[in-house]
């Protein structure tokens, strides 16, 4: 059974006018092809869609049924140029972000806001996920780009593109109470009491744990190292236990635990980077609108 939107189209007219004369002038057409384009939907249909006399035309059941119909289907044919212009433009359409967890403490919430507005009809799909995990995930096309903390791997970074968004210092997250942190301000390393340190381990991010560790080895120190977490949440909660201290990115600090302290280090502190990774052959419209739109709000 074939049906087209011409047939449609000229099925609504007659059923809103019903009057083939008047359908026809409104169509800008004689009777006799509107006529024989009816029979031949009614014949594709197996029902008659008017009853007609010479008097007057009415709609059948059937006709009653299919009108609503006809007139929905009409009106998404129509939204169709507009749908396909919102698709092409990366307007509309679908993005799967990754993000590491101190991304959400940072540059995510604001920039995600400034996203929504811009392009409010993209669906955004958000995984929390390490960065070695976002390279998986890129590597394979399950995500279409990460906020994550680079390097990337050697083998990576024949397939994916990586734009610097923003860098921080460490700081210190300590258990609240500690003497070296009674006078408040930033404190200097060697000033803390021989802790355990609570850290990334190196292969799920090789660039913040080489960085900890070398502000230790600055300071001519080397930290027993307690427990291991792949999570920022998990690193501050048992900071906040009392298992031990650990050096985290700045915006950290916007995750506030009881009986945890953040403070700045007199230490010469490294620069931990962020910055967006995404695979060089996805030319996906809604992702290269989200680069272009993240490029202007990017002071790196």
């Amino acid at each position: 059974m074939n049906i087209d939107l011409r047939q449609l189209r000229y099925f609504v007219s007659v059923a809103e006018e019903l009057h083939f004369g008047r359908a026809a002038t409104r169509l800008h057409m004689t009777q006799p092809p509107l006529s024989q384009t009816i029979l031949a939907l009614e014949e594709a249909l197996g029902a008659p869609l008017f009853l007609r006399s010479r008097r007057s035309v009415a709609l059948t059941p059937a006709g009653r049924a299919l009108l609503p119909e006809a007139r929905r289907m009409l009106a998404r044919a129509a939204d169709l140029p507009e749908l396909v212009r919102r698709a092409a433009s990366g307007e509309s359409g679908r993005l799967s972000l990754a993000f590491v967890s101190s991304a959400d403490y940072s540059v995510l919430p604001p920039f995600l806001r400034s996203y929504r507005v811009q392009y409010p009809q993209v669906a955004i799909s958000l995984q929390e996920a390490t960065s070695d995990v976002q390279v998986d995930e890129l590597l394979h096309n399950r995500v279409d780009a990460g906020l994550l903390i680079p390097p990337l791997p050697d083998k990576a970074r024949v397939e994916l593109d990586y734009l610097k968004v923003f860098d921080e210092p460490l700081i210190l997250a300590a258990p609240a109470g500690l003497d070296a942190l009674r006078f408040g301000g930033p404190v200097w390393l060697k000033d803390l009491p021989a802790l355990p340190l609570i850290i990334f381990p190196r292969p799920i991010a090789p660039g913040l744990h080489d960085a900890i560790l070398g502000c230790f080895r600055g300071a001519g120190m080397t930290p027993a190292i307690g427990q291991q977490a792949i999570q920022m949440q998990t690193i501050v909660s048992l900071v906040s236990a009392g298992m031990g201290l650990a050096l985290v990115p700045q915006s950290v600090s916007n995750l506030m635990r009881p009986g945890v302290e953040y403070r700045a280090l007199r230490d010469v502190s490294p620069q931990v980077e962020t910055g967006l990774a995404w695979r060089r052959d996805n030319r996906s419209p809604v992702l290269l609108g989200f680069l272009d739109l993240l490029r202007k709000n990017t002071p790196c």
